[in-house]
């Protein structure tokens, strides 16, 4: 119950790790620090632009962007940008059409096939 409050505070930062410890039973104080560690390893994942374009064939696919004001949008690439931390730039034909809530799906997505849980991610979409 406590950590479904805590998610719902959060939001919508909902993808961090919670770890509920005891400072007083010393329980699972060494999980926190594995935990950060994990987080931090997988900040500094790279992607290979070849995988990311099977992942965005997949997710399109599946949920195709939505046309906005009679136009269609079309994402043709992906790849990651060089960054300390996780970015991808997404090159299509009209990224002002693209709609907020199609931008963290496809965050979603990123986060749930590369593990990028608790991690920051940025996504940067730019004409084609």
């Amino acid at each position: 119950h406590y950590e479904k409050e805590l998610k719902y505070k959060l939001a919508p930062f909902n993808d961090v790790p919670i770890i509920f410890i005891s400072a007083m039973n010393k329980q699972r104080i060494f999980n926190v620090v594995e935990t950060a560690m994990e987080v931090y390893k997988r900040r500094g994942q790279k992607v290979k632009t070849s995988d990311l374009n099977e992942f965005l064939a997949e997710v399109t696919e599946k949920n195709p962007p939505p046309h906005y004001k009679g136009k269609l949008v079309k994402i043709k690439y992906l790849t990651q940008v060089p960054k300390t931390y996780p970015a991808f730039a997404f090159f299509c034909n009209n990224p002002d059409y693209i709609q907020q809530a199609y931008k963290q799906y496809l965050e979603n997505q990123l986060r749930e096939r590369y593990n990028f849980t608790g991690i920051p991610i940025s996504l940067y979409f730019k004409e084609k």
